[in-house]
């Protein structure tokens, strides 16, 4: 009974109302309007795993999923087990929903990464046989077609031609009788075709009056010659009536037969729709998927900017007030947190918004908090919010709450394991339960009301799994600082405005706003003064400490703002330095590239003036007098369009005795103990070690490199100075083209060529395969007149071709 109060308390049955219009079919709508509470935290996190997957295939989805055809075929379905015959609009609306159920099926194969709707859709039966052929018997206005059986066909065609003859007969009599008819037309009376006749002109088409109009002046009359045919078409009729509804009937049975199976299909069909209107409903909100936490694993209850949804939905669709979040961040060490504070402050709000948030998590809806979203999954939510006075029944605001109270201990199932413990205050195994209690002892006197509240909620903390439970008793504020496992919180006052703001203020207790309102309000001075006296003068100090604490919460606050303002100042002086860096750095690649773009000029050129040189060479046999002037003329180049060598880097310091060095490769600081020789080795020591080290692997402490030593070189002897170098130009004759051959022919071909060569040969092998290339390179490598072998330059065939250099 309880949980069916606390439902009603929280305006459970108005969330589902608003959950509902989300809802895409009849039966998703219902369901939403009627949402059963999962009874185990696996049921809940199915349920919101069906719901983030709906999400996110509908992000993907440009339209959405579409539930269109699916139908409430459920009293068909029964009315064909009981072997009633289904009119054409029943067996036309379950060929649509199959239709609508298959595709839904089609849309969710084809998504990826989602295991549970997938596995949902998995045993979904369609039977598109059973559609077509609903559809090949029923047409788009749920009557039967003519093609439904070839009986049917017949019957409707003598049923057209008799209709035919009877509408021609009927046609010659109105132009033959043209005077005795009311006008010229033909109706039907009784399923009978007539003709209107002039009352007193009746004798001059004698028939059957079916029907008189209401002045009386007009006669429908069946003339005597259509009557048979009228009998013969009435006849037709219920030939046709009986075989569509034979047709019907068979169609009825193949319902009938896989019953099971499409009330599968609707179940999945209405599970698949609850979990959209879920999705969409999370969506509006902008709600954000929970997360159950085990508080016994000290995680935290974490709700930031939690809203009422139902006050989103009083802002959006019915002008309502802006909604005011609040922050529930509870330890997990806290069993009871009271909640202080002047009246229409908010306190029963957030009772309420966190009783209905718990209730969302467990149906698989989004909690409208901001993220991370973490809370415990209750598997009850308790409330006692308002009271429950009757005057039939003889109750007080007092005996309403104690009598809720009462139901609420009895359904935490607390009751018999009272009367078996001596001390009540003994801890028990934890139930797993929120308990919500608005105006907690209040209505009766305050001393023994305070008392009773004290006593409740410290049987709460051992019975219960959290206990929200505001107040007006400042007693109950004492209880964070006896036992640990109470907490404070308040709604904020603005003194100023002697109005609430509906924050909620952590570790704060509310103050006594009532004399401080009542001055204010013009309440005379001498009477506040003596309502103080009466209070006394530690209440008025626990105020003023109270007040010097939300002064300093306060401070806080403005400092945190001020903090993230320059925060954000930050970011945005970090956006603007990485556009500027990217903008540099895009223009740097730009000037980098028009330099490659005048380099690459600039090697063209060059190369564009070398092969004008070779073709000089190539005219003729060059004699060592043309080679100078082309290796002059290359040297020229290689001057004008070669980027200067960058200077060398200074040399710093020569190591004498006595300094102090450092050797990179070891990591080491040493002292020198001899001087460099001629060939760049030193002598030094660290620590207990004494080794010789090159020169060149030395450095000063200041990272100066030492200057090399130079052997001085002996005087040369007098000898006949060479003839000038022969250049190493490629021309036709010292170029070998061997691509195509075997490497049997190219080594025969290679032999030759290099026994005539005097300076280097060119070998084309080209890439293909490479075998050739690695034959030739292992003829060369074994030929004793070659003294080495490279790669051509690029210019030259760069791999495809290699350079013998003769000895």
């Amino acid at each position: 009974m309880i949980q069916s109060e606390t439902l009603e308390l929280l305006e459970w049955h108005r969330l589902c109302q608003h959950l509902a219009t989300f809802a895409a079919t009849k039966l998703g709508a219902t369901a939403a309007r009627h949402l059963k509470i999962p009874a185990s935290q696996t049921q809940s996190e199915l349920l919101l795993e069906q719901t983030k997957e709906i999400y996110q295939l509908e992000s993907r989805l440009t339209t959405g999923l579409s539930f269109e055809g699916i139908q409430d075929i459920g009293d068909s379905l029964e009315r064909a087990e009981r072997s009633g015959v289904l009119a054409g609009e029943e067996l036309l609306a379950i060929a649509t929903t199959l239709a609508g159920a298959r595709n839904l099926r089609r849309v969710i194969d084809n998504q990826e990464d989602l295991p549970i709707l997938t596995d949902l859709v998995a045993d979904l039966r369609t039977y598109p046989e059973l559609e077509q052929e609903i559809h090949r018997c029923i047409d788009e206005r749920a009557q039967v077609t003519d093609r439904a059986s070839q009986k049917l066909g017949e019957i409707r065609t003598d049923l057209r031609r008799v209709r035919s003859q009877i509408t021609q007969k009927l046609q010659n009599i109105l132009q033959a009788k043209s005077g005795a008819v009311q006008e010229q037309l033909i109706t039907q009376r009784s399923d009978r075709f007539v003709i209107p006749v002039k009352a007193p002109q009746k004798d001059a088409i004698p028939g059957i009056v079916h029907d008189t109009s209401t002045s009386g002046a007009t006669l429908y009359v069946e003339p005597n010659s259509v009557v048979p045919l009228g009998n013969q078409l009435r006849q037709i009729i219920r030939r046709e009536q009986a075989e569509e509804e034979t047709i019907r009937r068979v169609l009825t049975e193949q319902v009938a037969a896989v019953k099971p199976d499409l009330e599968r299909l609707l179940a999945i069909a209405t599970t698949l729709d609850l979990a959209t209107a879920r999705s969409r409903y999370s969506f509006w909100l902008g709600a954000n998927p929970p997360r159950f936490i085990q508080r016994e694993d000290r995680e935290m209850i974490t709700l930031r900017n939690l809203r009422h949804p139902l006050l989103v939905w009083q802002q959006q669709h019915e002008q309502g007030q802006p909604v005011i979040p609040v922050d529930l961040l509870i330890s997990p060490q806290i069993r009871v947190v009271t909640i202080t504070g002047p009246n229409t402050g908010g306190k029963t709000v957030t009772l309420k918004t966190l009783g209905l948030a718990a209730l969302m998590a467990k149906v698989g809806l989004f909690v409208p908090a901001r993220e991370p979203v973490e809370i415990p999954w209750f598997d009850k939510v308790l409330a006692d919010i308002g009271d429950e006075q009757s005057l039939q029944q003889s109750l007080s605001t007092f005996s309403g709450h104690i009598r809720r109270i009462s139901r609420i201990l009895e359904a935490l199932g607390t009751g018999e394991a009272e009367e078996d413990e001596k001390d009540s205050n003994a801890p028990c195994p934890m139930p797993n339960s929120l308990v919500l209690l608005d105006e907690v002892g209040a209505g009766t006197d305050p001393v023994e009301g305070s008392a009773l509240a004290i006593a409740l909620l410290q049987y709460l903390a051992n019975h219960s799994q959290l206990t929200i439970a505001t107040t007006h008793f400042g007693e109950l504020k004492a209880l964070k600082y006896e036992d640990d496992r109470f907490e404070n919180a308040s709604v904020e006052f603005d003194e100023s405005t002697l109005s609430p703001t509906y924050r909620l203020l952590w570790g704060i207790p509310g103050r006594s706003n009532a004399l401080t309102i009542a001055l204010r309000l013009g309440l005379k001075p001498e009477v506040v003064q003596q309502a103080k006296t009466q209070v006394g003068e530690a209440t008025d100090e626990v105020n003023q400490v109270i007040a010097g604490l939300e002064a300093q919460r306060r401070r806080q606050e403005t400092k945190a703002a001020e903090a993230q303002v320059l925060l954000q100042q930050a970011e945005r002086l970090y956006k603007e330095v990485s556009a500027k860096a990217a903008s540099l750095e895009e223009r740097e690649s730009s000037l980098r590239a028009s330099q490659e773009i005048a380099v690459q000029q600039a090697i063209a050129q060059a190369k564009s003036e070398i092969a004008q040189v070779i073709r000089r060479l190539q005219k003729g046999t060059p004699t060592a007098q043309e080679a100078q002037q082309a290796t002059n003329a290359l040297n020229q180049i290689g001057q004008q369009y070669q980027p200067a060598a960058p200077a060398k880097p200074k040399v710093g310091f020569m190591p004498k005795i006595g300094d102090r060095i450092r050797v990179p490769k070891l990591g080491q600081i040493a002292e020198v103990i001899a001087a460099p020789d001629e060939d760049g080795e030193l002598s030094v020591r660290f620590g207990l070690m004494k080794m010789t080290v090159k020169l060149q692997d030395v450095e000063s402490l200041d990272g100066q490199k030492p200057e090399p030593v130079v052997k001085a070189k002996p005087a040369p002897a007098a000898v006949t100075p060479p003839p000038p170098a022969v250049p190493e130009i490629r021309t036709s004759k010292n170029t070998i083209d061997l691509r195509g051959k075997r490497v049997a022919d190219a080594e025969y071909i290679l032999d030759k060529a290099i026994s005539e060569a005097t300076g280097p040969v060119w070998i084309i092998h080209g890439y293909g395969t490479g075998k050739l290339r690695q034959g030739v390179h292992a003829f060369l490598q074994q030929h004793p007149r070659v003294n080495n072998y490279e790669p051509a330059e690029q210019a030259d065939g760069g791999t495809g071709v290699t350079v013998a250099h003769i000895k």
